[in-house]
């Protein structure tokens, strides 16, 4: 009887604690002796291309991919837990490829923010969300109030939707203190 797989979403805003999540999970997977691959997209080089580090900076080795279906491609058969980190910067296959994976009786996890700096859905997490088995919503602590931060908020002006950056660009804000149109 092949083993069943599940889909599991860590979502939140920037400085949530996404990534540590996503890290103390996978290295759960590891100590157990299970087989794990993790990915990062191309895209996200804020803290070098070979890891997927914290801001608070824990970190495990990742590979950078450039799109779903090359995870796809890469990911062996032998292999029990999937990580994938910021799942906001891919592409619409990514639910697809999530479910195939999980169908082939892998626990993938995958972590990333479900809004953008203007409040709306970031896309695929909210497809990934809607098919997932298990969900953990993380909150930051609001910057300004210091209340539960479910929001990012953009410093910097910028139109462009995928801005990658730290805490240089953004911040942890609550429903009261954020504010979409500071980072336009």
């Amino acid at each position: 009887m092949a083993r069943p797989g599940w889909l599991e979403v860590v979502t939140g805003s920037m400085f949530s604690g996404k990534s540590e999540e996503l890290i103390r999970r996978l290295r759960r997977a590891q100590i157990a002796r299970q087989k794990v691959q993790i990915f990062k997209p191309a895209i996200d080089d804020r803290f070098g291309d070979a890891h997927i580090t914290s801001h608070s900076e824990m970190r495990i080795p990742s590979d950078n991919i450039k799109s779903s279906r090359e995870l796809l491609a890469l990911v062996e058969g032998d292999t029990e837990v999937v990580g994938i980190d910021e799942g906001q910067f891919f592409d619409a296959d990514l639910p697809a490829v999530c479910n195939a994976l999980a169908d082939q009786g892998k626990r993938v996890i995958v972590a990333g923010l479900d809004q953008d700096y203007l409040g709306k859905p970031f896309e695929p997490m909210p497809q990934l969300l809607a098919i997932a088995e298990y969900i953990t919503k993380t909150l930051a602590i609001c910057m300004v109030c210091g209340g539960p931060a479910n929001h990012t908020q953009r410093l910097v002006a910028s139109s462009e939707r995928v801005l990658v950056g730290a805490g240089d660009s953004y911040e942890a804000r609550c429903r009261h203190c954020f504010d979409p149109t500071l980072g336009q």
